[in-house]
């Protein structure tokens, strides 16, 4: 199992927290309306203003704007700044916590604390205070992820695993549904291992929208793994997930089109995902694990790799094919090995 992401704040998961500012009661909607409109004025601007409207309000008294700055100047990488204002409300407000216990355990803006970091999370776990509720699901999968990994917790699968369960919330939509993706994957180690519950975890996250669950079930589908085999459910999957941004899915479906002999097709989609770079980036974008993200590349180059030593969908090019072989080695060395058997045993 390879690292896991580490789970956004909640409340401002897929928002913009400069759109939320703009949006306050008081903001200074005359300032922007001067010659030009919101959508008019360029984001620095707009920054400049929400600055000057939050510090207002600080000064004020309004902890609240406290936690909205430092959301602000986190969302910009401004780390140091973020922690500084976080830490002056964290004994009253949740989120502000939350974002701290964030940044000491990654050591974003100061030297990582991956203890610290820790501690905040637990804090918000045994609150019965109503406005850490919405945090709790994160905050547990973030200790799960703490146990698993042995950074600033004892490793303890069992315990991992009991805070996944605790942040999954029997699939919850409104849960952690990384945590959700979390227990799939951790049932389908050799360790841990339960297919069953493998597959319905990985159902259930990807019910509730999980792209990396999606790929996952294709592959449980592709090979029989914890369900009935079934090859136009997984390419299902595949599609599904390759259209969303999975770039492993987007592998398995290259893989998928040359053993059904759909060579042209195959090479088409294998052609826009070997030329992707800064991969880690991308997978990041989409919520996927990179580790898979690279695997997928991998494939799709090693497939297209082979069209072109035997001319399938493609005019055959034997020097193109050898760079090919050779990129797909370097990104993924077992991905590269395990087609590479496959291939000396004619499966491909």
């Amino acid at each position: 199992m390879t690292t896991l992401l580490s789970e956004s704040l909640p409340k401002f998961h897929g928002r913009n927290i400069l759109h939320t500012v703009c949006r306050l009661p008081g903001f200074p909607n005359d300032l922007l309306n001067e010659g030009t409109n919101k959508a008019g004025r360029s984001r620095y601007e707009l920054m400049e203003i929400a600055q000057k409207f939050l510090k207002q309000r600080i000064r004020d008294g309004d902890k609240q704007a406290v936690f909205l700055l430092g959301q602000m100047y986190f969302e910009e990488g401004w780390y140091e700044d973020a922690l500084s204002l976080f830490e002056k409300v964290e004994d009253d407000d949740y989120q502000a916590l939350y974002q701290a216990g964030v940044m000491y355990y990654d050591g974003l803006g100061t030297k990582e604390d991956t203890g610290k970091g820790v501690e905040c999370m637990k804090r918000i776990l045994s609150s019965n205070n109503r406005r850490a509720s919405h945090l709790k699901y994160a905050a547990a999968y973030n200790l799960g992820r703490a146990c698993f990994e042995g950074y600033g917790m004892p490793h303890s699968d069992a315990e991992a695993e009991r805070y996944w369960l605790i942040a999954a919330d029997n699939g919850n939509p409104e849960a952690s549904i990384h945590a959700q993706t979390a227990l799939g994957m951790y049932y389908s180690r050799p360790s841990n291992k339960d297919l069953q519950k493998a597959f319905s975890w990985h159902s259930e996250a990807c019910g509730n929208g999980s792209l990396e669950s999606q790929g996952a079930l294709g592959v449980m589908y592709l090979h029989g793994i914890g369900t009935k085999k079934d090859l136009e459910s997984s390419i299902e999957c595949f599609k599904e997930a390759a259209e969303r941004g999975n770039i492993y899915a987007q592998g398995q479906l290259v893989a998928c089109y040359y053993h059904r002999k759909l060579y042209t097709i195959a090479v088409e989609l294998a052609k826009r995902v070997v030329v992707y770079e800064n991969i880690d980036q991308l997978a990041k974008a989409t919520d996927c694990i990179p580790l898979f993200a690279r695997k997928g590349v991998a494939m799709a180059t090693f497939y297209l790799a082979r069209c072109l030593q035997l001319g399938l969908g493609i005019k055959q090019d034997e020097a193109d094919a050898r760079q090919y072989y050779s990129k797909a080695c370097l990104l993924d060395a077992n991905v590269a090995s395990d087609l590479h058997y496959d291939l000396i045993y004619s499966k491909i």
